[in-house]
Order: structure tokens, then sequence, then C-alpha cells
């Protein structure tokens, strides 16, 4: 009965030993990978070579035609190599065969016994080594299981190399790795045992590099419960008989250098368990991955030479809270599906958005997921972008695209669950390594996936030089950190009894906050100028407070009671929004208790939720209509904006990740392009007069830079408010989101010193150019010295319907 891994998967039982024979040419047991056409053994590619007859002592003896395995050598010449006068012992061998020892080095190589140097070669299938040194070549003897090994005269260890021999196969030139030391330095070790390796990318993964003069590749994992572990891929035919790995003690981390390997292998390890499974794994580590449905891991390096100098430079001087960001959402493998590259998307988005004046882009998930229809929050590969679109070069190259155009660029993170595919985190080495021990704190409710354990100091370790890693490598510039509130809470989606308690008896899960402090200051101290962003849709306190003085330590938080409520408020009638009047009011009472963003994500446009412009009551113009009058409304908020793609037109339909926006409505052959157009039309002033307008920005997480004028007038559907820069300047703000055009409406506004009193409209969301109606106030307007709304001087303006009005000073 073949046993099944703790995921319900059947796996390979690990032999005792493995007998050499004919190369299997199957596929990779676990995963789509294994269609790789078959590769001959191994990596090197040596020049044709004849091998000199080694003479005997005396008269020249024939070899025998067929030597079978095991069969003693005539004796050899001084210096030559010949058997081990004392071969291993068959139960280490059957260890180091059967991937279940933890030391092969010790084994493998060249090492001084008695009587010379012996080197000992483990390549399965393989019909003859020979090792050539200073002395000449001369073959090894096979033991048992492919171990061929050998005794050299001398003590000091000679420098070799290999010459290994397939069926039907010329000899092929090979390093052999087991001569080399660990990859990883003590100060390496140290730091990943105490959790505290900021670039843990840079030492576990993959890495290309050279040592003791030779070219290959280093592994490194992490997987302390692991029995043995070995490495497989396209190089070997995802067979690891002749890659064991060694372990590196306490640390819990495996390690191989294989000479020959280049950018571009393709690669998982076998993972030995102490329960008798073979896990084959993809690695946590790695920078890149193969394009699902493949799930192995791919060799990769990095030439890349940035060019945004001058934007990393202005980003480390910039205080986000007192500039402007406004951000753009989207999902980059359906924003435009005919780009289907990084390096074609560069060539398009930051023309897009720098015609319609964001600041910022905000990527959902990048990092690579096995599952498409999970818009990339249940990562696999958190260190890799995923190979959908491109290389990891290819991403960068978007990146600096965009910075070189003035564009920020915040990616969506994913430390609150992980899914539970075989391949990937979940019981990484048999046992509970990234997720707790605990069933109860495990499972994710919600989305079937596992969250991460917190507490433990190698995933915090691994999850914080994540954060590290994206802003360090890729150049980003803000992370939005999903589901923060499913972290913070251990009983978030639990039923009683279903959830433990902390260890106060609480439920408010301590590590995790630890977690997210640690993240935040980690990043802040070594990424200047970085953003991150909680998306937490509770009370938690201080989300947004610095780690020291006790909060989570979050630049900014995405305001989801202001996005709730609002929302609820524009979807009533507007004959009953007085009595919902609350709804769009109530955001204020808390506003500065955090630093917030004002969010129309992805979520509220999926999932029978509806677009925003079909959330909005009426008729297809008083949709519009609102819709606008919102935008207007949400742009002059206290808070940061964020807008998810589709949303800028006004699409009808909600977002659907295969197909992407309803972009063809702006063509000219849709009957209604022109409403579209007009809606777009103002989001791009919306950031226009943004950008231009400190008073809408530079004060935003002060009460200093907003006052009520009239947040109480139910019965008439209107606010109206003011908003201040450092400087005082104001902007008034003025929204009716009634269908009655108001004429001669008395509005108070601020005394301007030292001028005529005169203000002008800004923006008028009723503009025809918006597709509007066209009323409002198109001549500047003189304030009268009456007071009104608390101020010393006021003015009657004329009111469109559904609509927002932005006044200034007249300039």
């Amino acid at each position: 009965m073949t046993p099944l891994d703790p995921t319900g998967r059947p796996n390979r039982s690990v032999p005792a030993t493995f007998l050499a024979g004919p190369q299997p040419s199957g596929p990779d047991p676990s995963g789509p990978e294994a269609s790789a056409p078959e590769v001959s053994l191994p990596e090197a590619s040596a020049p044709e070579v004849s091998l000199p007859d080694v003479p005997a002592p005396e008269a020249p003896a024939p070899a025998p035609a067929e030597e079978p395995r095991g069969a003693e050598h005539p004796a050899t010449p001084l210096g030559a190599l010949r058997l081990p006068e004392a071969p291993l012992p068959p139960a280490e061998v059957d260890r180091l065969v059967s991937g279940q020892h933890h030391d092969p080095h010790a084994l493998l190589g060249a090492h001084p016994v008695h009587g010379g140097t012996a080197i000992r070669v483990l390549r399965p299938f393989a019909e003859r080594v020979v090792v050539e040194t200073a002395q000449g070549p001369a073959e090894l003897t096979h033991q048992q299981g492919g171990l061929f090994t050998g005794l050299v005269a001398g003590r000091e260890l000679p420098d070799y190399t290999l010459l290994v021999t397939y069926p039907d196969g010329e000899p092929l030139r090979q390093h052999d790795g087991y001569r080399t030391a660990p990859t990883l330095g003590e100060l390496d070790l140290h730091l990943i045992s105490e959790g505290r390796h900021e670039q843990l990318w840079r030492a576990l993964g993959s890495h290309v590099r050279t040592v003791d003069g030779v070219a290959g590749t280093a592994f490194a994992v992490w997987a302390p419960n692991a029995a043995g572990v070995r490495l497989i891929g396209d190089f070997n035919h995802w067979n690891g008989t002749g890659h064991p790995m060694r372990s590196l003690g306490s640390s819990g981390i495996w390690e191989l250098f294989v000479p020959g390997l280049a950018e571009g292998t393709t690669y998982k390890y076998e993972v030995h368990t102490r329960q008798g499974w073979v896990l084959d794994k993809a690695d946590p580590l790695a920078r890149a991955a193969q394009c699902p449905p493949g799930t192995a891991s791919v060799v990769t390096s990095s030439d890349y030479r940035w060019q945004d100098d001058e934007w990393m430079a202005r980003r480390a001087r910039a205080s986000h809270h007192r500039a402007p960001m406004s951000v753009y959402e989207l999902h980059l493998p359906s924003w435009r599906p005919d780009l289907t590259t990084y390096r074609a998307i560069a060539e398009e988005l930051p023309r897009y958005l720098k015609e319609l004046n964001f600041t910022h882009v905000e990527f959902m998930p990048v990092m690579e997921h096995p599952f498409g229809g999970s818009w990339g929050y249940q990562v696999s590969g958190y260190y890799a972008p995923t190979a959908r679109l491109g290389g990891p070069d290819d991403f960068r190259h978007l990146v600096d695209t965009l910075h070189r155009h003035g564009i920020g660029v915040i990616v969506d993170w994913v430390p609150a669950h992980f899914p539970k595919d075989d391949f990937a985190l979940a019981r990484f080495d048999g046992e509970p390594l990234y997720e707790p021990a605990d069933p109860l704190r495990a499972e994710h409710p919600d989305w079937g996936t596992l969250e991460f354990d917190y507490g433990r100091k190698e995933v915090r370790n691994f999850l914080v030089a994540n954060a590290v890693y994206w802003c360090e490598e890729f150049h980003i510039d803000g992370l939005r950190v999903d589901a923060v509130a499913s972290m913070l809470y251990l009983d978030y989606s639990r039923e009683g009894g279903a959830w433990t308690p902390n260890r106060y008896g609480g439920r408010e899960n301590l590590d995790a906050a630890s977690f997210l402090q640690e993240m935040n200051a980690t990043v802040y101290r070594r990424c200047p100028g970085v953003v991150t962003i909680a998306e937490e849709s509770t009370a938690w306190d201080g989300v947004t407070r610095p780690t020291d003085a006790g909060g989570l330590g979050f630049g900014l938080k995405w305001n989801m009671g202001w996005m709730h409520d609002s929302l609820v408020y524009m979807s009533k009638e507007p004959v009953h929004r007085k009595y919902h009047h609350n709804e769009i009011t109530f955001s204020m009472v808390y506003a500065y208790s955090e630093n917030y963003v004002l969010p129309i994500s992805h979520d509220e446009v999926v999932h029978g939720k509806q677009s925003l412009v079909s959330k909005m009551p009426g008729d297809w113009w008083q949709q519009r209509a609102n819709h606008r009058a919102y935008l207007g409304f949400m742009w002059s908020h206290p808070g940061k904006q964020l807008l998810y793609m589709g949303q800028e037109f006004a699409q009808g339909a909600e977002w659907d990740h295969e197909q992407g926006p309803q972009w063809w409505v702006l063509d000219e052959q849709w009957p209604a392009h022109q409403d579209h157009l007009g809606v777009r039309r103002l989001v791009r002033d919306l950031n226009r007069h943004y950008l231009d307008t400190p008073a809408l920005w530079e004060l935003d997480t002060t009460p200093d830079g907003f006052r009520w004028l009239d947040g109480g007038a139910a019965d008439d559907n209107l606010l109206s408010y003011v908003r201040y820069a450092a400087d005082g300047s104001p902007l008034v703000a003025v929204c009716n989101f009634s269908p009655v055009v108001r004429h001669g409406r008395r509005v108070g506004l601020p005394r301007l010193a030292g001028r005529d009193q005169l203000w002008e409209e800004v923006l008028n969301t009723d503009a025809e150019e918006y597709g509007g109606g066209g009323i409002g106030n198109s001549h500047p307007v003189k304030a009268d010295p009456v007071e009104w709304d608390g101020q010393p001087r006021s003015a009657e303006l004329v009111l469109p319907p559904l609509a927002t009005l932005w006044l200034r000073p007249a300039r």
C-alpha cells in the first residue's frame, strides 16, 4: 500500500537501496514540469576523451569486455587509484543512496584515510567513473547503489576532475561538488538561527556562483524536521539519488553546491520525512518559478541595470503623509489582456497613468501563485514574480519604467495565509513548519488556506525578509498588506470553541501583532521613503501609530468604514438619503484616529457587488451623475485616494479577472462612449487639481486641514466643508447629492486676507465635458460680509444636481 502524505497525495516510498540500472525517463512525479524533454545526464559538456589503458604491474592484460558491477580491478601501479582498504559500511551506503543521510559530504568527495586519500563519487546509472589527477586518469570501482570509490596515494587532498560515462554515451567531464565547503558562512547561520537575517534571500534559495574556481549553483533550504533532502531537477531527470544535500546542524539548513548548473535550471527539493514519506517541494526562497501550471523553481540571476536613481533619491526625502497620493489599483494579467508580458505593459501603463495624472499604481499580488482565480492572493512563491508575464528582470523593467515616468509602485503583499498545495509551503518537511502545529490556529476558515506561525522566529524571518526583498530588489515604493484583521484576531471568522485564546485569555494574536511591528520597523529602517499600508477593517488601536509608541507601525490604513458607509449612502435613492445622512458624515468622527487611504478597490466591484456606477440609483444619466459626484467627494475628503481599474471610466459590469476592464465602451463605435469618456476626463482633472492643491493632501493626517461648513443639511442631501493647506490656503467643497438644482444656496466661506474676496469654481462634476448638464457658476463669485456656517463671509451659489463643486480663491 502506498502511503499518503499529510495533504492526501500518494507518495513514493523511500527505498532501502537504489540499484543502478537504465535511466528512467518519466515525468517529475510532483508537477507538470515533467513534460520537459529528456536531457542527458549530467550538466557538463566535455569533449570526447580517449581513456588510456592502465598497465598492470607486470605483463599487460586486456580488460574484460563486460565487467560486472562491483568486480575487483586488477592491481594498479603505485600512485594510481585502487579499491579502498576499508570500504564504507553497507549501512552508511544504504542511508546515502536512499536519501536519508544527514552529511553526505562526510562520505563523498576526497577524504584522508589510512593508506592514502579516498575519493568517493555517487553517480547512479553510470557505467564508468574515471578520476583525473595530476598523476593521470584512473578508474574508480563501483561499490554499491551507484557509489564509486578509489584510493589515491598520499594524504594531501588532490585536485581532480571526473570523467563519467553513461550507457551509450561519451565520457562527460565533471567537477565534484562534494569537495566544497558549505556555501553559507557562520554569520549567515547565526543570523538565520536568531531569526534576524534581513537579506535571507542572499543565503537561502539557489544562487549561481563560482566556488574554488568552479562555476555552478549553490542551493540551501530550511527543513529542520527532514530525515534527508535531495535535489531534483531537469539536470538529473528528477531523480535525486546522486544529489543528496548536507545538513548544517541545528540551523535546520540543508545545502549543496552543484558544479555546472546555470541560470534556467528547473529544480525542487526531494524531502524525506521522518515518517517515511517523500515530498517534492518547490523552493520557498526561489526567486523565479515555472509558469503555472508548472510548479518547479527556476535558478535565476540578475544583471539588471536600474535607471531610476533620481526617483529613489527623491523618494528617500519625501514624507508620504504630507504628499499627494492618488492610486490606480490594477490586476496585471487582466488590465490589458492583449499585453501579455511585463515589458509590453511597460510600453502602455506609464503613459495611461500620466494621462490620468495618478501618482501611484498598486498591483494586486505579483508573487507566484498556482491558481489564477485567486488573483494572486494565494501565494506559493513569495520571492518570485509570477512567470505568467515574464522573468524577474522583466518585472524590474516595468517598475523602472514607471519610476522614470514619475509613478510610484505599490504591491499587495499577503503574509496572512498560504495555500495547501502539496508542492509549496504546507507541511514542508512532513510536519507543520510554516504553519502552527495547533490545527485550530493553522486553518484559515474563510479561504481554505493555512496561516503562518508568527511565533516561530524562522517563519517571521522568512516574511520580514520577504517584505525587505521586494523593496530592495525590485525598488517597490509601498507594500499594501492584505487581510491584516484576520492576522490580528485569533477568533477571526471562528465560532466559539474553534479557537484558542492567547496566554492572557484574550482574542488578540499577540505573535501576529509583534510580527507586524517587526516587519514595519525593519522596512522603514532599511528602505527610506517606502510606505506600508494595512488593509485592516476593525478598530484595532494604533495601526498607523509608530512602533516605538506601541503601535503596529504602518504608514497608512485603508479606511474600510468610510468605504462601506459612503457606498451605503450613495446606493440609496436621493429621497431616502436624508435618513442615512450619518453614513456620509460619520467618517469625520474618526478621520484622524489613523492615517487613512480611501479605497474603492477590487473587493468592491466583484462577487455580486456591482461596479461603482452600477451601485448608483436612477437611470443611466443619474447613475453617472452620482458616480461623478461621489468621486468629487472622495477626492476632497481627508485621506489618500485609491480607485480600481475600470471605475475611472464607469464601466457597467463587475470586474472579471479573465476578461479585464470593458475597454470597448470607450470606442467610438459604442453608442455611449462619450458618457464613459466624460467620466474618465473627470478623473483626469480630479487628479490634476488634486496635485495642484496642497489643501487636499498636505494636512491629511491632522484636524487642522479640515473644517465643516455644513455637515447637517440632511433634508437637502447637502455637504459643505473646507480643506486647508499648511499655509492656510483653502479649498471649499460643496456636495449636492439630491437631483434638484439649488439656486441661490448660501454657503459660508473663509475670509481671504488682503484679497477681493472672489471665489471661482476649480471643478464642477456636472460640467458638460464630463457628461453633465453644464449647470454651475461660470464666473467668479464674490463673498458677501454675511456670516454663515460659522464663517465671516458667504456667497449665494448655484448647485447643480447630483454634483460636487470645488471652489478656491480666484487667481
